[in-house]
């Protein structure tokens, strides 16, 4: 896997991997640090969310997560995320295994994210989420479902981030 760009200000450590996808040079743009879960069930399906937005982000899959409070570590970050939006505190990170630059719309104006995803588990096939539907409502939630790898790859949906079936087969050494 490729490092982080050294002059990246979000990632002092110059380490890790990383992938910088879509127009992520471009001047002027906000930055914005967010820590995401690639939370797996034993089937190795995944949970994804799904957002149905205004463009520019448009409808699309995600995994857990968000955005970094002042001074909040990513892991922390994820951590907190994936338990916000399933209501599940039990799920331990297990590490990250990806970096990458998202351009998107946050809000009202389009920013840089700098995001780092976490893989985890939980032993319980499919789980049923929590009592997470006000906050789904107010984070724009609008469907969850568990994903096989092969679903994935044949999927007409948007699914963030683009290649996830093959990044979790890397991840589990089946790349």
């Amino acid at each position: 896997m490729n490092s982080m760009d050294p002059r990246d200000p979000e990632d002092s450590s110059g380490s890790g991997p990383a992938e910088v996808a879509g127009p992520a040079e471009v001047a002027g743009l906000r930055s914005r640090r967010a820590g995401r879960v690639i939370l797996l069930d034993p089937g190795d399906r995944v949970l994804l969310l799904r957002y149905d937005d205004e463009p520019p982000n448009g409808r699309h899959w995600a995994t857990p997560g968000g955005g970094l409070n002042p001074g909040e570590a990513y892991a922390a970050a994820a951590s907190r995320e994936l338990t916000e939006e399933t209501g599940w505190s039990d799920i331990a990170l297990l590490g990250e295994i990806h970096r990458h630059v998202r351009t998107m719309g946050y809000g009202d104006r389009i920013v840089r994210q700098h995001e780092r995803l976490f893989l985890a588990r939980t032993d319980l096939a499919c789980r049923e989420l929590g009592d997470v539907a006000a906050m789904h409502a107010s984070d724009g939630i609008v469907a969850w479902r568990w994903w096989t790898l092969e679903e994935l790859d044949t999927t007409a949906e948007v699914v963030w981030p683009a290649g996830l079936a093959g990044l979790i087969r890397s991840a589990l050494g089946r790349g």
